[in-house]
């Protein structure tokens, strides 16, 4: 995979969301942060293009969303939509779960990461 895009103007927003993460978020990150699946390197809120996304693995060309509930209302749908269509195109695979899917079934959610990147 070659060099992917990257918007310096969200470095400070990343950082921001980074301080602000959500309990769904810091349940994940503490189960992939320190390449504790299969030695691979995960990244928090990081800039792709002019999105920021969840997680990022660069090894494994992965990215993780988490979705709240915000993420069902129509204008969400359209633009994740358009994020992922870009991210397709980066040749990143992508992987969605929702807040619920973390914090009640983290041991599932993990097992399934371990799983995309046997691939």
């Amino acid at each position: 995979m070659g060099h992917l895009l990257y918007n310096k103007n969200l470095k400070i927003l990343s950082r921001q969301l980074r301080t602000s993460s959500t309990d769904a978020e810091k349940l994940l990150w503490s189960k992939i942060r320190k390449k504790q699946i299969k030695g691979y390197q995960f990244f928090r809120q990081k800039p792709i293009g002019n999105f920021i996304v969840d997680f990022y693995c660069k090894e494994a060309g992965l990215v993780i969303e988490i979705d709240g509930g915000q993420h069902y209302e129509n204008e969400n749908i359209k633009n994740d939509k358009i994020r992922e269509d870009f991210l397709k195109k980066q040749g990143l695979k992508i992987m969605r779960f929702t807040n619920l899917d973390i914090l009640k079934n983290i041991e599932s959610v993990v097992g399934k990461i371990y799983d995309e990147i046997d691939e």
